[in-house]
């Protein structure tokens, strides 16, 4: 048994009515867990049954993926909401998440919120809070997935949740371990060659990797990449082959507290 293991996760089912986003099909047969937006910032309720029947074939596990009300803007754009809406705006979302995947024939095992509220409360840890406390008042044994390293991962382990920390495949790290704003050059990695080594680096030494080269300490449970780039397959192919040839097992995570 190899002494390392890592989950492989994508966010999905953003698809909605005739608009396509990405290849969930094929995502759905190279990771390990699938988040899957909500009908709020992305997705709608035929997108969720179909993606979760997906994942469900493929013993993929299952995630919601809750995002800010803001369908032309994909989530994207930050949004001022008292804390206990953002409470109720996640419960929401994850309600409707438990109910297409009960009836998929799978379960909603955890939780990973999306975009602008992601970012958001990765540095505003009453924001974070608010929005994990919302889900553990639905599902009190809920995986809550966390930026590792930011306000969201401190918000999560003081609610004593269990959490599985994140790393992401195709995004720039700034040196506090939050996300570089994609507004800025190279925010976004497209190129498989070059994700795929550094996130063998990230999981082997256990730490992430910033775009200055700063390196952070951090437990790393997870790896994301985003369905809707337009490399994400061939990125999801060479990041789960450089893993598995590093020695490093592909599994869902634990959710450990």
């Amino acid at each position: 048994m190899s002494a390392l293991r890592i989950d492989l996760n994508a966010d999905m089912g953003e698809s909605f009515g005739p608009w396509q986003m990405g290849n969930d099909k094929a995502l759905l047969e190279v990771i390990s867990s699938a988040n899957i937006a909500c009908g709020v910032h992305a997705g709608d309720w035929d997108v969720m049954a179909e993606t979760m029947r997906i994942a469900v074939a493929n013993n993929v596990g299952i995630g919601a993926h809750p995002g800010f009300p803001d369908l032309q803007g994909f989530g994207r754009r930050n949004m001022v909401l008292p804390y206990e809406s953002a409470a109720n705006l996640v419960r929401w979302q994850l309600g409707a998440a438990q109910g297409m995947a009960r009836a998929s024939g799978g379960a909603v095992r955890h939780l990973k919120l999306h975009g602008a509220i992601a970012n958001m409360a990765s540095r505003d840890e009453l924001l974070a809070r608010a929005c994990y406390a919302g889900a553990l008042s639905v599902d009190s044994e809920i995986i809550l997935v966390v930026l590792a390293g930011t306000a969201q991962e401190k918000a999560a382990r003081d609610l004593g949740a269990r959490l599985a920390c994140e790393i992401f495949a195709d995004r720039a790290y700034n040196d506090d371990a939050t996300l570089v704003d994609r507004s800025q050059p190279h925010a976004l990695i497209h190129d498989a060659d070059v994700a795929a080594p550094r996130i063998v680096e990230m999981v082997r030494t256990g730490a992430i990797i910033a775009a200055s080269g700063k390196r952070v300490p951090t437990r790393i449970d997870t790896i994301c990449l985003h369905g809707d780039n337009p490399g994400a397959l061939s990125i999801a192919r060479a990041v789960k082959d450089a893993l598995q040839a590093a020695d490093i097992t592909i599994r869902p995570f634990d959710g450990d507290r």
